[in-house]
């Protein structure tokens, strides 16, 4: 059964060492042009967090 996109977009937060992570839905990636080991910046907003590309 397939996802519909609400629940696509729907992530856990998991620990990796010291930090917390989640995991970006692919299709976005692609559609943003971000590629792996990219640098982003993260943006506490209100209470959630938005993710921008990095610009030198």
């Amino acid at each position: 059964m397939r996802r519909n996109t609400f629940d696509k977009n729907i992530r856990k937060i998991t620990r990796s060492g010291d930090s917390y992570a989640i995991t970006l839905p692919i299709d976005m990636v692609r559609e943003l042009g971000w590629r792996e080991k990219q640098k982003v910046v993260l943006v506490k907003r209100g209470k959630g967090i938005v993710i921008k590309d990095w610009f030198k």
